[in-house]
């Protein structure tokens, strides 16, 4: 005869309603202690009587839950993540499959299904831990600007930069601009699609790029500043320059996820160049801040309109 399996609950009912037999407990007490009122015990009783205590184990034991999802499903949503999104994480790839495929599956459970097939690696396995900077209180009071480096179309078209503009306060993208390479002059094109938009921010955050700061101590013309600090100057916006590129965390963790979601996407759309990717941009911006731009601590909008 096999082995019976079952669960801590069935033992103690075995327990109880043993006692309840052999007349050291009332059917009362049995009620209460296993929180079931009497007819039900008196149920559990007649069963035990006919069928003996292994009529007690849960008819569910065993069998799949009526939840599950079928196996030909995961086999589906696994096959299509490998052709099409194997270097998608779970979040991303659970968006397209419902998108673009007319399959819907939650983020955890296709996280474990991408974990099982080898897919995807758990944050535990690829994490490095760093202590964010808290974040500025109001919208508009600081803007970090970065540019990024990539293969942001693949083997579709040439390697290029993209110069980046979010809000400290909100995680909110404010500005993407593809561009051949960061340049005071593309930086201007940037920052004048900005003050179109949303006007002149209190400050903005950078790294020591020369388009930011001289890197001549003993520089003697434009009041040691860059041509971009004197525009900035002239707006009054004060440029801050971090000392390391952990200090503007937030936006290089932007250019991090950008260069993972917004890549993917270009693929998905078959962009191939800057002109269509900057065609682009606004609408992926848009769903991006819809998604994951947080509320500020303090209500309000800080930029100043000319």
């Amino acid at each position: 005869m096999g082995l019976i399996a079952m669960s801590e609950r069935d033992l103690q009912r075995i327990e109880v309603l043993s006692k309840v037999i052999d007349g050291r407990m009332t059917m009362v007490s049995a009620a209460h202690v296993l929180g079931l009122s009497t007819r039900q015990v008196r149920r559990l009783l007649d069963r035990m009587s006919a069928g003996g205590a292994a009529s007690i184990r849960h008819k569910a034991i065993g069998r799949p839950s009526n939840n599950r999802i079928c196996d030909g499903v995961r086999d589906y949503a696994v096959a299509i993540v490998r052709e099409r999104y194997a270097d998608f994480g779970p979040t991303l790839a659970a968006e397209k499959l419902a998108e673009l495929d007319g399959l819907t599956v939650s983020r955890e459970t296709l996280r474990q299904w991408m974990a099982e097939a080898g897919l995807w690696l758990s944050r535990k396995q690829r994490r490095t831990f760093h202590q964010p900077r808290l974040r500025r209180e109001a919208y508009g009071e600081l803007v970090q600007i970065d540019g990024s480096e990539h293969r942001w179309f693949e083997d579709r078209g040439d390697p290029c930069s993209l110069l980046v503009f979010i809000d400290d306060a909100t995680g909110k993208l404010m500005q993407l601009r593809f561009a051949r390479s960061e340049s005071a002059f593309t930086y201007f094109e940037a920052l004048e699609l900005y003050l179109k938009d949303h006007g002149a921010p209190i400050a903005f955050y950078s790294d020591k790029h020369s388009v930011f700061r001289v890197a001549k101590k003993d520089a003697k013309g434009g009041q040691g500043m860059t041509q971009f600090g004197r525009a900035l100057s002239e707006l009054n916006i004060e440029i801050l320059c971090a000392n390391s590129s952990q200090a503007k965390g937030r936006v290089e963790r932007m250019n991090r996820t950008l260069q993972d979601r917004l890549v993917k996407e270009l693929r998905l759309a078959d962009i191939c160049d800057m002109d269509e990717g900057n065609a682009f941009l606004p609408s992926f911006m848009e769903r991006h801040n819809a998604r994951f731009a947080v509320t500020p601590a303090r209500s309000g909008d800080l930029h100043r309109t000319r």
